[in-house]
């Protein structure tokens, strides 16, 4: 049998210490609650109520007090809109996000009178981020959607090929810039998109923040310098994807900036059971599944109803007027004359656009009747009936409109005018330029 060497002292002191270690382990000790700077506590506190404000439902409670301040605080005299008009930047709007502020800003200081001693908002913080995070994603995720199926910024129409350049606002430069290009237009919708998607994902979140970031930054510049009327709500994006950020920042002012290693990230999880954390990440994904479908179905709807995937008129082009009769009497084509048309545009089924000889254009309903050779014009808000015509093809690029209108006998002679003939149509992509081809 192999001999028993006797134990050293350091391993006696050792068996004799290791027995107590077992059956009388330390308690452990709590780790000390993070105390949040005083800064970090007020910050949180102004974000939570304005954000919040933002996001929650107000049931008109802030448009009440908006009008009210409108009125009695800025004494606004003019007539101001208070009606949806597809404008962000109303008189109402910006009045609403001064309320806000007020609001936000004293809200913050009784709040910070009645609750001095709390160390952190931790708990509510890592709740409201998560309220924070999908609603900006799915901010996002509905513009985005509309940029990737080209709906936004919709390729120019044909009343938009004839009109003069210097007529167009700065809006509309920008609008149908991005609108002719429908691939630029679908990066940008891309960009946007995954920005929001990731917003989705806990663990990409950052990622998807500092996309929709970027996103934000460029979209404020367009509406800043392009004069479009959504600055306060892009404005609000921003911020809000600046939110998301900071916690982060120091850990990403360590690695980018300063070129430190940086320790995980400490943002407490929602909740600390593992079953519960998996739990609550497949109801993020889920939820954000959701979103996602619901903008694709709905801008798909949006494409074959209005898009660039809507029915076109059975007459679709931009005729040419090359003679234009009113009672039997040619109408010459001066310049000067404001009741001689230039051209006739059939887009869509249901309308049809006059362009005068100035270029401005007159718009009106339209019915076409391609079984009996018809065409019924209607104006003004109740539709009411302005002409009729019968329509005769004697070529596929000659329409002649015979009938009455406003009172008069009316006869077009028209010529199609070919759309390729346009640059912006025709010119398309090109990999190889000897020369640059700007006009």
């Amino acid at each position: 049998m192999p001999r028993m060497l006797a134990p050293t002292r350091a391993e006696l002191a050792v068996l004799d210490v290791l027995p107590h270690a077992i059956v009388a382990p330390p308690a452990p000790v709590a780790p000390p609650a993070v105390r949040w700077r005083l800064r970090t506590k007020i910050a949180f506190r102004l974000c939570f109520i304005y954000f919040g404000l933002h996001v929650v439902p107000d049931f008109g409670l802030l448009a009440g007090a908006a009008v009210w301040t409108t009125n009695h605080v800025f004494k606004v005299s003019y007539a101001y809109v208070t009606t949806t008009t597809g404008s962000g930047d109303r008189t109402i709007d910006w009045v609403q996000s001064f309320v806000l502020l007020v609001v936000a800003v004293a809200g913050t200081a009784l709040w910070s009178m009645l609750d001095r001693r709390r160390a952190n908002y931790a708990a509510l913080h890592k709740w409201f981020h998560l309220v924070m995070r999908f609603s900006l994603g799915a901010t996002m995720v509905g513009y985005g959607m509309l940029k990737v199926i080209p709906l936004q910024m919709p390729y120019p129409s044909l009343s938009r090929l004839v009109e003069p350049y210097g007529n167009f606002s700065p809006m509309g430069v920008l609008w149908y810039s991005i609108g002719a290009s429908p691939a630029y237009e679908r990066f940008c919708g891309f960009m946007e998109l995954v920005g929001g998607v990731l917003l989705f994902i806990p663990q990409l979140s950052l990622v998807g923040a500092l996309i929709t970031f970027a996103d934000t930054v460029q979209i404020f510049t367009l509406n800043m310098t392009y004069d479009i009327p959504v600055k306060l709500f892009s404005f609000q994006l921003l911020l809000m994807s600046l939110f998301l950020i900071a916690p982060e920042m120091k850990r990403l002012t360590r690695v980018l900036i300063l070129n430190k290693m940086a320790e995980p990230s400490t943002q407490p999880p929602l909740f600390q059971r593992r079953r519960l954390r998996i739990a609550m990440v497949v109801i993020q994904l889920a939820l954000g599944g959701f979103i996602v479908g619901t903008n694709l179905y709905q801008a798909r709807q949006s494409w074959t109803t209005y898009g660039g995937g809507a029915p076109k008129s059975p007459l679709y082009g931009i005729w040419n007027v090359e003679e234009m009769r009113v009672d039997g009497v040619v109408r010459a084509g001066l310049v000067g004359d404001y009741g001689r048309w230039r051209r006739v545009i059939f887009q869509n089924p249901a309308s049809m656009t006059f362009q005068r000889m100035d270029d401005t254009f007159q718009f009106y309903g339209a019915k076409v009747d391609d079984a009996v050779k018809s065409l019924t014009l209607s104006a003004g808000p109740q539709g009411n009936q302005t002409g009729s015509f019968a329509i005769e093809r004697p070529a596929v690029d000659r329409l002649i409109l015979d009938g009455q209108m406003d009172g008069h006998k009316v006869r077009f002679d028209m010529r199609l005018l070919d759309r390729q003939k346009f640059l912006l149509v025709s010119r398309g992509f090109n990999w190889i330029q000897e020369r640059p081809f700007n006009r």
